[in-house]
């Protein structure tokens, strides 16, 4: 075990806990053991969930005012000191420093967000709805809220919750992944230095067993999970028959359609930057083009110049594209090319030999490019969740939407165009919860809510904005009567349904 050992926060205090379970933590460039994380036993997970829920009516209780004083505070802690969370993630997950940089970023706007909740938390009043009768309504927070972060994102996914149920008077567990779980007890101990206090944000390490116990724990009213689609089906079916609200965002492959009136060039950038860029592992990551008519060469010629220039290397080092995260992830993207190859697509540009100067033992997989694919392939029904780019060649914009709609996912998809009406149109033809028109990743600012459809999403809300503020609160609808003292009220009965007459 390594001496560097990363454990829970709990009550604003590191926490080994009391399982002996552990799992290593690994700099994917360089192969190496650099930490042990601590795995939560079901009475270590307990522990956690109990802090947040002696801490739950104080925070509720405390005044909408001072809780986003706090946020500001926060907000600003964050920003400052952003260069240093990057470090971390580039250390365990393997990004290039300027994309962790970029992740944080985006994090940050769902804290700007939540620093103007007040506004969206307003409740209506209805003066006079009968006689001497007035309505309104209020929202008020869960209580404990549970939220399950992938690996690949391992400060944005969770900044895309956090800071909104903390905001609105929720207490948080948020378990990171066993892979890169460093990030969440630095971003801890940020909220403690803005003064929260304890047992509002809570980590909780751990693997599946610390998943369940969070599923399964009567004291947690919410999940939210961003992972692979077989996960999230199941965190959604254990959650919600518990009760519990759920918000469960699922895998993807989403698609890059290209017309042939498209700016090539632009086409061209924009497909090596989204196919390829963290390695290929994020959910919005484009995995598919989709070339309609005689576009497919010229693409793939522009493709093929541009990943000649990219540089894969150390994340810390200023290169263009890291290493995958772990060895065993690596091993399974490449499986997926083998199986690409044997179902006879054409491999343009094969990644799986790459050798990076100075670090032979990281997990190294170059982009790697297909021509030639079908919907059958494995390669296209699946998510690789790696470097890899399929280009599928079809004749015509209908054929090319059916295709897109017939997937099972629906997270994301671009349309490259230069026609205005076409792009219209396919707004409302394509079945996906996530558009970019000559935007390769259309992931929405933080006042807009992120999610897909159909198999990329179980449960019917999105994740931050509006969505998001309405998920971690529910709504209370007060009707009220105050008699005038000076006037004596009716003793008569009156059995009948009340109406506002």
């Amino acid at each position: 075990m390594s001496d560097h050992v990363i454990g829970h926060w709990v009550d604003n205090a590191r926490f080994r806990g009391t399982s002996e379970r552990y799992a290593d933590v690994t700099n994917p460039a360089s192969g190496k053991v650099t930490g042990t994380v601590c795995l939560a036993g079901r009475e270590d997970a307990d522990a956690v969930i109990a802090a947040a829920s002696r801490a739950a009516p104080a925070w509720a209780a405390t005044s909408l005012s001072s809780r986003v004083r706090l946020m500001f505070k926060f907000r600003e802690l964050l920003d400052a000191r952003k260069h240093e969370l990057a470090k971390i993630i580039t250390a365990e997950h393997g990004k290039v420093l300027d994309d962790a940089l970029g992740e944080v970023t985006r994090g940050l706007e769902v804290v700007d967000f939540a620093c103007g909740i007040p506004h969206l938390l307003k409740g209506e009043f209805s003066e006079g709805v009968s006689t001497g009768i007035n309505v309104h309504s209020k929202r008020q927070p869960l209580g404990v809220v549970g939220i399950i972060s992938p690996f690949n994102f391992p400060a944005m996914v969770p900044m895309w919750f956090y800071p909104i149920a903390i905001a609105a008077g929720n207490t948080v567990v948020v378990k990171p992944s066993e892979k890169d779980p460093s990030a969440l007890v630095w971003v801890a101990e940020l909220w403690q230095e803005a003064g929260l206090p304890d047992g509002v944000f809570n980590v909780l390490q751990g693997d599946k067993v610390a998943v369940d116990a969070l599923l399964d724990s009567p004291d947690v009213q919410s999940i939210s999970f961003v992972g692979s689609t077989p996960i999230a089906q199941y965190v959604y079916q254990r959650a919600s028959a518990g009760g519990k609200r759920v918000q469960a965002l699922g895998g993807a492959k989403n698609h890059m359609l290209v017309l042939p009136d498209a700016d090539l060039e632009l086409v061209a950038d924009a497909a090596v930057n989204a196919a390829f860029g963290s390695a290929g592992e994020r959910c919005m990551a484009i995995s598919v083009l989709v070339a309609v008519g005689p576009v497919a060469d010229d693409v793939i010629t522009g493709i093929m110049e541009r990943v000649g220039r990219l540089r894969v290397g150390d994340g810390s080092l200023g290169c263009d594209m890291g290493p995958l995260v772990t060895k065993e992830h690596r091993d399974r993207v490449a499986a997926f090319i083998d199986q690409g190859v044997a179902a006879g697509a054409k491999l343009v540009i094969d990644g799986r030999d790459l050798e990076v100067d100075g670090r032979p033992d990281g997990f190294w997989l170059g982009p790697t490019l297909f021509d030639r694919v079908t919907p059958g392939m494995t390669i296209y029904t699946e998510e690789i969740f790696g470097p890899v780019l399929s280009v599928i060649r079809v004749d015509s914009y209908a054929e090319a939407v059916q295709l897109i709609n017939a997937n099972r996912y629906g997270n994301g998809v671009a349309l490259f165009t230069t026609n205005g009406g076409v792009a219209r149109k396919f707004e409302l033809d394509v079945q996906v919860g996530m558009i970019g028109i000559n935007v390769p990743i259309p992931v929405p600012t933080a006042y807009y809510s992120f999610g897909g459809w159909k198999s990329s999403l179980f449960g019917d809300t999105h994740a931050h904005g509006v969505e998001g503020v309405r998920f971690f609160t529910r709504a209370k609808v007060v009707t009220s009567r105050w008699p005038d003292p000076a006037v004596s009220a009716s003793r008569e009965l009156a059995l009948a349904f009340p109406t506002h007459d």
